[in-house]
């Protein structure tokens, strides 16, 4: 008996080493584990770290020419709106009507290296030393609403806006429909918008060559109204006074000219729309509705809300991509019988 007690000793406790040996091999082989995967969680993390850049906006500088219209306000809100709601980040800069403001916003953009630079120009001319500039800077340009003059077509990307003298030759197409041929003379005066501006000079030419067949068709006075009401009804006033009720038919340029000129008509005595045939480009909400008074005989629309396309062009640019050297918006007329339909749907 006594014998036997170290040898049950002796078993009992290898059998304790053993039980605790596969215990230490069990949890070390737990730890490894979670060793591991720790590893793979932190490698993988790492390199997520790596392979995903922070994707910065493009940045566009816009250089819009003023807010001298209910068009142009128009213009601006489409533009901003469309910057918002996509990942464009816009430095806006008005330049009230001065091309010198414009050039100075320009080289501002230039120097705060933006990716892209837009223009709605003041004037046609007077742009081909600033366009190299940034030519050089290696920054493109989008032109938009209004053309520039350049000798150089690669100073600039793309042109998106209307095409004003398609817009012009509407107008007159309308007039020789509206007032038959007769052997008396018919009165025409005409509301330019600012001088030297594409929309001024090109629905100017395109209402002419459209009429020039009809030798009835006479133009009285022609001046620049810039684009403005109060500019509008003081140069119709004048016309007034010079030729009263030999004028049959007002061309203007614009809605704002127009609503001007309306107030002249009314105050001289006359009924727009009924004794002066009244033309207007643009289509805006109020134009529409005169219209549906009866005081406008014709609207050609100049489609303002240029963002959507103006944003795209930007996003294009930037990825690489080639764009047509002229964007056209697509574009309509209203006449009396359209009008009150179309009101409803306009957002500007």
């Amino acid at each position: 008996m006594y014998k036997s007690r170290p040898k049950s000793m002796l078993l009992a406790l290898t059998k304790l080493v053993v039980t605790l040996s596969i215990l230490m091999c069990f949890f070390g082989c737990e730890q490894d584990q979670v060793d591991e995967a720790t590893r793979k969680v932190g490698q993988e993390s790492q390199e997520e770290s790596v392979t995903t850049p922070t994707i910065k906006e493009p940045v566009l500088g816009f250089s819009q020419l003023g807010s001298e219209s209910e068009w142009r306000l128009a213009n601006t809100s489409s533009i901003k709106n469309s910057a918002v709601e996509s990942d464009v980040e816009l430095n806006f800069q008005n330049a009230e009507q001065s091309q010198e403001k414009q050039i100075e916003a320009i080289r501002e953009f230039v120097k705060e290296k933006v990716d892209v630079i837009a223009i709605a120009p003041v004037v046609e001319t007077g742009w081909e030393p600033i366009l190299k500039e940034v030519k050089q800077a290696g920054i493109p340009v989008i032109i938009i609403d209004r053309l520039v003059d350049v000798t150089d077509p690669s100073l600039y990307v793309t042109y998106i806006g209307s095409d004003f003298y398609e817009e012009g030759r509407k107008a007159g197409k309308y007039l020789l429909d509206k007032i038959p041929k007769s052997m008396k003379s018919v009165g025409i005066v005409e509301l330019k918008g600012t001088e030297g501006s594409t929309p001024s000079i090109a629905r100017g030419k395109g209402f002419r060559d459209v009429i020039s067949s009809r030798g009835d068709l006479l133009f009285l006075k022609s001046e620049n109204a810039d684009f403005t009401v109060a500019k509008g009804k003081e140069v119709m006033k004048k016309f007034l006074q010079e030729k009263g009720r030999e004028i049959r038919v007002l061309y203007s340029h614009n809605d704002d000219m127009t609503f001007g000129a309306l107030e002249a008509i009314e105050e001289y005595g006359l009924v727009p729309g009924k004794d002066i045939v009244v033309i207007t480009v643009d289509g805006t909400r109020k134009a529409l509705e005169k219209m549906n008074e009866g005081k406008i005989n014709l609207v050609v629309e100049c489609n303002p809300l240029l963002g959507p396309n103006l944003i795209q062009a930007v996003k294009e640019i930037v990825k690489g991509s080639t764009l047509p050297k002229r964007i056209v918006t697509p574009e309509n007329v209203f006449t009396q019988v359209t009008a009150e339909k179309e009101i409803a749907s306009r957002s500007y």
